[in-house]
């Protein structure tokens, strides 16, 4: 009986271990699309695929505030790149109770987005705005107009901060910590919402000045140098809103007004007077040196 136990379970099992064991010919059984582990989960970027964004969070600012150190700002500026324009920097203490959701760098969101976003961070936080104008860009440069504007954010928040992220490089001069974070706005939540709030900001500006300088097309490209802005600028000439020294603008001014640029002085024509002056200078010298003799 035992012998014949054998028999008839040794080839049920085979027939089960085989049943098991997928066809040579079958299909492979696909891999599950798109699956991300919940850690990068985030947007993808537009126009590439595959491409993965990690939204910016509130991890530094808490950090800070677990260590006693608040209130803590983000700050950041828009329309550094113009034609024309101000800059407009913003600075945003977070409320760490009522952080409002969908807050990122706003590069990566639509207009609607922004003005949503915009309205519910100047209901929960603390919000400043300063503006550098087109004279001050022209005086100082771009990059010091953008950084006095920063400073200025900063200062006129109705609660001074004892911290401060800026998008960037450079560190602002204020009475706080300091820390520039590069590519903050996609990092740091309190500097995406700044640059929210700047750039809405500065877009609202631009839809107002294209009331007054129309057919230049300020309501759409924001004064970026689009090629629908640089054929105004060709047609039209510069206005008072577009800044002197960018390259494009100093071309149309030349062609369009030409008696507001300064010639170029030759260096070269300056040294030929300078020697001449010497010469003449050193020959009365032997003049009256000889009228001695």
């Amino acid at each position: 009986m035992r012998r014949r136990y054998r028999l008839r379970t040794i080839p049920a099992m085979i027939r089960d271990q085989s049943a098991r064991k997928p066809a040579k010919d079958a299909p492979k059984k696909a891999a599950p699309e798109n699956k991300v582990a919940p850690k990068k989960m985030a947007k993808a970027l537009p126009g590439r695929k595959g491409a993965i964004i990690v939204a910016p969070s509130f991890r530094r600012e808490r950090a800070l505030i677990k260590r006693g150190v608040w209130p803590v700002a983000g700050c950041d500026e828009a329309g550094r790149g113009p034609l024309a324009g101000p800059v407009v920097a913003a600075a945003v203490i977070l409320d760490p109770d009522r952080i409002p959701r969908g807050i990122d760098d706003s590069k990566r969101l639509t207009a609607e987005e922004r003005e949503r976003l915009f309205d519910r961070i100047c209901a929960t936080a603390q919000v400043s705005v300063a503006v550098a104008s087109r004279s001050r860009i022209d005086r100082d440069n771009i990059l010091r107009a953008s950084l006095w504007a920063l400073k200025r954010a900063v200062v006129a928040l109705p609660e001074q901060p004892r911290h401060v992220f800026v998008d960037g490089r450079d560190r602002l001069d204020t009475e706080c910590d300091c820390e520039a974070v590069i590519g903050g706005d996609g990092i740091v939540l309190s500097i995406a919402a700044a640059s929210i709030v700047a750039k809405v900001t500065r877009d609202r500006l631009m839809c107002a000045l294209a009331q007054d300088c129309p057919g230049y097309g300020f309501e759409q490209h924001k004064g970026y140098a689009v090629p629908e802005h640089l054929d105004a600028l060709n047609r039209l000439g510069p206005t008072v809103h577009h800044r002197t020294f960018f390259a494009p603008v100093a071309a149309a001014r030349a062609k369009h007004m030409p008696w507001t640029v300064e010639p170029a002085q030759d260096l070269f024509s300056v040294t030929e007077v300078e020697v001449q002056v010497e010469a003449s200078v050193e020959a009365s010298v032997e003049a009256d040196a000889s009228a001695n003799l």
